[in-house]
């Protein structure tokens, strides 16, 4: 019965493939803010000049102004389609879980890809935008939780369902860290670690996302 409802649900190959989005997506993202942070000479944020960058003391979303900009925005917009992508086919891959449902847990895991592809199209001067975009990718404090509990009930999936449940909390104490230690004057003085921490923010996300999307993979 299982194998039946698999089997006309989904297209193995193809699902493998959108899974892997999960994996390539976090891993483009963070090369492109490794390599342009050494790389941006400083960038103009409405009427200050920000120099120089600095990955410790700044946000990500400040290689998506100046000489960086195309390249740092367009990395945010693929890896937002890529984690779409990714949750479509992690959960795809699992038939246990009924359709309709699926597609709610689908989207829990798609909001973070929407909230990147929205701060790459709106970088740091379209402020209320931007931060909508970092907004959705925090929903995963809610997102982990919902999906690790359903993952839990899964017998494939139940080790990671209980770590995933983990993610939330995870998640919510790294943000608040990371808030903590922003101060947008201290940053664009170049003080302060709020780089650093909303990196560990991100890092952190995008781990859960690599091990679902190459578990999927694995598994197909």
């Amino acid at each position: 019965m299982i194998a039946t409802h698999y089997s006309t649900r989904t297209n193995p190959k193809t699902t493998r493939w959108l899974a892997l989005g999960a994996v390539v997506g976090p891993i483009l993202f963070t090369l492109a803010w490794l390599i342009l942070g050494f790389i941006s000479p400083g960038y103009q944020l409405w009427d200050m000049w920000i120099a120089p960058y600095s990955a410790v003391s700044q946000p990500i979303s400040g290689l998506g102004l100046g000489v960086t900009a195309p390249f740092m925005n367009v990395a945010f917009i693929l890896t937002g389609v890529l984690t779409i992508a990714g949750a479509i086919g992690i959960f795809r891959s699992i038939p246990e879980i009924e359709i309709a449902k699926s597609w709610r847990y689908t989207l829990l895991l798609a909001l973070p890809g929407l909230g990147t592809i929205i701060d790459g199209v709106f970088n740091l001067e379209s402020f209320m935008l931007h931060n909508l975009g970092f907004l959705l990718v925090l929903s995963v404090i809610v997102g982990f939780p919902i999906v690790g509990l359903q993952l839990r009930k899964i017998p494939d999936w139940q080790r990671l369902g209980r770590w995933l449940m983990l993610g939330g909390p995870l998640t919510l104490v790294l943000a608040a860290l990371f808030f903590a230690t922003f101060n947008p004057e201290a940053s664009g003085a170049g003080l302060g670690i709020a780089g650093l921490t909303q990196r560990l923010l991100i890092v952190q996300i995008h781990t859960w996302y690599v091990t679902l999307g190459w578990r999927t993979s694995r598994m197909l």
